[in-house]
């Protein structure tokens, strides 16, 4: 099938501004809920992983805790940097916020249903780019860190800001291509239509390589765990967010918790069906109508969403340069290639009467050896030149103290000699008795 940009499968003909309104605040009022449940989630989930109690003492189930914790930090002074831009300084958690909660509006939660007698969509709006428009406010997210880690005037929070937006740069090339693949077997960019492309079978199954990069993309995309780099407390504090507090910190919290709903919420659109109801419930035609839709959507969207807590619960953070190398060597050029391949399938299909699903699977078999034995594969090791003993190199040859450049060698410091001397002026005493 070649690639159209179909129009919206979602009918909006019937949708009053009062409709819209009711959607846009249950938008605001399930992400902020949702978020405090995904607190709790995140919290005793990570104490069974850990082997360690969660917070299961405030409130059953420890479900106040989340509460409390909303409660103290607009309690907590809220204090203001002298040096700061204060412009730049409030508009940074503004637009990590305010983006956050933007994306889910091209989200479809549903089908067409009744509502107040009316038929609508359980979804805001759609548009035949709305993939696109998700990609570029995520893309548009990343400044409110930048803006907030510069306007800071810290060191700690301009580094956090620095990495935030090479990590963005990198692994939205990476998910973006992933989503290419999707386009392609769709037909459209819409999300409604995405969703109705997978009412035979959901795109993980024939673009398994294409999810496999798009969540690890997403993963790092959120800054989480193990790609959570632009705010290691152990090297950087708490990066962009150091220099905030009170509710200007819960800004940047409360976003950060969306975009984690967010990407979990595209992974379902794209991958795992939408709204659709999953096998054996699929048979029943009444689990795939009306408000069924948004009950399948809801539980996809947590069991994503758990497995970023297993994952938070489970592996380390990498390094920087381990970062840098997994997006720029391993995802994209993956990615390319896996776009490549689907865009050949279908030019074949185009001529021919194979099976799409079948060829897509043989496809993605031979993609996934291939990748691991390029991970597996083991690397030549070289034995090290020996090279001459080094100069001595004089630091304070220009008058003012420099680092030394590749190839020179510090003199050893005074107390390093003090330390020698002394050293053998007693293995001179003990050989003399």
């Amino acid at each position: 099938m070649p690639f159209v940009t179909a129009e919206p499968v979602a009918d909006f003909s019937q949708d009053t501004w009062w409709i819209w309104l009711i959607k846009a605040v249950f938008i605001l009022l399930f992400l902020i809920i949702s978020v405090l449940l995904m607190l709790w989630l995140e919290r005793r989930g990570l104490g069974r992983v850990q082997t360690r109690p969660g917070p299961n003492v405030i409130g059953p189930f420890g479900f106040f805790q989340a509460i409390a914790d909303a409660l103290k930090l607009m309690l907590k002074e809220d204090f203001w940097l002298k040096g700061a831009d204060k412009v730049i300084y409030i508009l940074g958690p503004v637009i990590a916020a305010a983006t956050a909660f933007m994306v889910m509006a091209v989200i479809p939660m549903g089908p067409n249903v009744n509502m107040f007698g009316i038929n609508t969509p359980l979804q805001l709006a759609d548009m035949p780019v709305g993939v696109l428009y998700i990609l570029a406010i995520t893309g548009i997210g990343v400044f409110g860190m930048v803006l907030g880690g510069w306007a800071a005037r810290s060191p700690y929070s301009l580094f956090g800001a620095v990495r935030a937006s090479a990590q963005m740069i990198s692994y939205e090339l990476s998910m973006g291509l992933a989503l290419v693949s999707v386009f392609i077997v769709s037909g459209s960019m819409s999300t409604s239509s995405i969703v109705a492309a997978q009412a035979s079978q959901w795109w993980i199954v024939s673009l398994f390589p294409a999810f496999i990069i798009y969540f690890i993309s997403g993963n790092g995309e959120i800054n989480r765990l193990p790609f959570d780099l632009p705010e290691a407390e152990g090297e950087i504090v708490a990066g962009p967010m150091t220099e905030y507090s009170s509710m200007k910190f819960a800004w940047f919290y409360l976003a950060e918790y969306i975009n984690l709903l967010n990407v979990s919420m595209v992974t379902v659109t794209v991958f795992l069906g939408g709204w659709l109801a999953p096998w054996p419930f699929s048979q029943l035609g009444i689990m795939n109508d009306g408000w069924w839709g948004m009950f399948w959507f809801i539980a996809k969207m947590w069991f994503v969403a758990a497995i970023f807590v297993w994952i938070r619960g489970t592996l380390l953070r990498v390094r920087y340069d381990q970062l840098m190398k997994l997006g720029w060597k391993v995802l994209i050029p993956a990615a390319l290639i896996w776009m490549v391949a689907v865009t050949v399938v279908q030019g074949v299909m185009a001529f021919s009467d194979i099976q799409q699903s079948t060829f897509l699977i043989g496809i993605a078999v031979a993609f996934g050896v291939v990748i691991l034995l390029l991970l597996l594969w083991p690397e030549k090791k070289v034995a090290p030149a020996v090279e001459d003993e080094a100069p001595v190199f004089d630091a304070y040859a220009g008058g003012y103290p420099v680092p030394p450049m590749p190839g020179e060698q510090l003199p050893p410091s005074p107390r390093r000699r003090r330390r020698e001397a002394a050293l053998a002026m007693s293995t001179e005493e003990a050989s003399d008795e």
